[in-house]
């Protein structure tokens, strides 16, 4: 790993912000905390926002009662005599305002940045997640680790819970759970994270990052700076490249997963049962187990793969293996995360709306045997060969909807034509009960019927969560 220093030049201390003109790109869930937070600090704060919508006014007129400055509708223009910048993570680099900036000399932080800058004293160490998939529920788990440990927590970032809510609580707290996106990470050029991990990698928001390289760099910040261990996924090495590459403080190790027997200073399952070979006396001939397979709910591949990240990070920190176990048994995942919905006439129905991409749709492809597919949505400008390929042998059947269906029936065509596939050529939000009605016409007893779309939600849906509810709702129907 690196050169086993640390070789930043940036700041660790809180800033000063008195009479500073600060500017916030951006409101939402990290603007309008990082505005009241800077303004309670002496700053002299204008938020600029591209939008000027109900929520956006809302927002401003909280703010302006404080006396905040808020421009809606006009997020291009820097304002004269800024002094910082502090961005909503999802505001790309190439943005006028930031082109402006750079042209001033005035430094750009994240939101995550600023969270970090103003830790107090003895404030809790951050143990931190990042990840083209699985993020969230690889941070929710260690949340719950960490919490069946006694110890107080909570799970914060890109989670949707703020951290600079959490690091100027009145009541501090021991450790952070802390999902960060590439996003937040291109934005935070001091963090220095306790221990971290990237769960994986694969090529995910390049119309944002320019490109696969610099969409692994941001990712691969995470581990600058970590203090007592760089967690990678022994099945992706691209992610143990991140960690070689990284400055990281003396003494910091390099700790694996993977879902087969670990070696030495790994994690890795053995006979259904998940054991660590890192933090344990003598990792050469020692092993400690943590739980078991049937712990993880579900216990998909890809979910073991996050409960052993998950369970090296809680051990790097000092967490008993007993803690281990229980935070994994108290864990439920959040919604439409490859959620068993009902059993009808033998079939499972399984609601994966949350497998945006084809990473992750390859993955929950992955848990099953036997499957009805129903793809389709926003491309994002992905391609689906190599999906295909992987998984062609699991499908009985492939349900297509969405904008972008073409994209997967012709690598369908080209990779698996034996393969019974169903356009329905349909992007309104009834596609969904005709979907799966067509799913449930062409399964047999055994089979599952996995929404795992592969795609984005929003040629048809505001969201995931709704394409999985419409998923849920439909099925449902079957039922009764």
């Amino acid at each position: 790993m690196g050169s086993g220093q640390v070789t930043s030049s940036v700041s660790y201390g809180p800033p000063e912000l008195q009479g500073k003109h600060v500017t916030v790109a951006g409101l939402g869930v990290s603007g309008v905390p990082a505005a009241r937070a800077l303004h309670a600090r002496g700053a002299r704060v204008t938020v600029v926002n591209d939008g000027d919508d109900d929520r956006a006014r809302a927002q401003a007129a909280e703010l302006e009662a404080l006396g905040v400055t808020v421009r809606l509708g006009d997020g291009a223009t820097l304002p004269e005599g800024t002094d910082l910048v502090v961005t909503a993570p999802g505001w790309q680099p190439g943005k006028p305002l930031f082109t402006a900036a750079r042209a001033a000399g005035v430094e750009i932080w994240g939101d995550v940045e600023l969270a970090w800058r103003l830790r107090g004293p003895g404030a809790a160490p951050w143990l931190a997640v990042t990840g083209t998939n699985g993020k969230t529920t690889t941070v929710q788990m260690l949340a719950s680790i960490l919490a069946a440990a006694g110890l107080r927590t909570a799970a914060v970032g890109n989670i949707g819970v703020s951290l600079l809510d959490a690091v100027l609580a009145d009541e501090p707290y021991d450790v952070l759970a802390v999902e960060l996106s590439s996003y937040q990470l291109h934005w935070a050029p001091s963090l220095r994270a306790d221990s971290a991990v990237v769960l994986n990698l694969a090529a995910d928001h390049l119309d944002w990052h320019g490109s696969m390289e610099a969409y692994a760099a941001d990712k691969g910040r995470v581990y600058e700076g970590n203090r007592v261990a760089c967690v990678y996924n022994a099945a992706d090495p691209a992610t143990e490249d991140l960690v070689r590459a990284a400055d990281v403080e003396e003494g910091c190790r390099a700790v694996g997963f993977t879902l087969g027997p670990p070696a030495p200073s790994q994690l890795g399952v053995v006979d259904g049962i998940l054991v660590d070979r890192a933090f344990v006396e003598n990792r050469q001939k020692n092993a400690q187990e943590l739980a078991e397979v049937s712990d993880v709910r579900p216990p998909a591949p890809h979910n073991i793969a996050n409960a052993l990240a998950a369970a090296a990070l809680a051990r790097a920190f000092g967490v008993p293996a007993r803690a281990v176990r229980d935070g994994l048994r108290n864990f439920a995942p959040d919604a439409h995360r490859i959620a068993h919905v009902a059993d009808v006439d033998e079939v499972a129905y399984v609601d994966d709306s949350k497998a945006t991409n084809t990473h992750a749709a390859q993955a929950s492809l992955a848990a099953y045997e036997s499957i009805v597919w129903i793809a389709g949505g926003l491309a994002k400008g992905a391609t689906f060969d190599e999906l295909v390929v992987a998984s062609a042998k699991r499908l009985r059947a492939v349900l297509l909807i969405g904008a972008d269906r073409a994209l997967i029936r012709e690598a369908l065509a080209r990779h698996a034509p034996e393969v019974p596939v169903v356009d329905l050529d349909r992007t309104d939000t009834g596609a969904m009960l005709a979907a799966v009605r067509e799913a449930r016409r062409l399964a047999q007893p055994g089979d599952t019927v996995l929404l795992a779309p592969a795609c984005a939600s929003m040629d048809m849906f505001a969201n995931y969560n709704k394409r999985g509810d419409a998923f849920a709702e439909a099925v449902r129907g079957l039922g009764a």
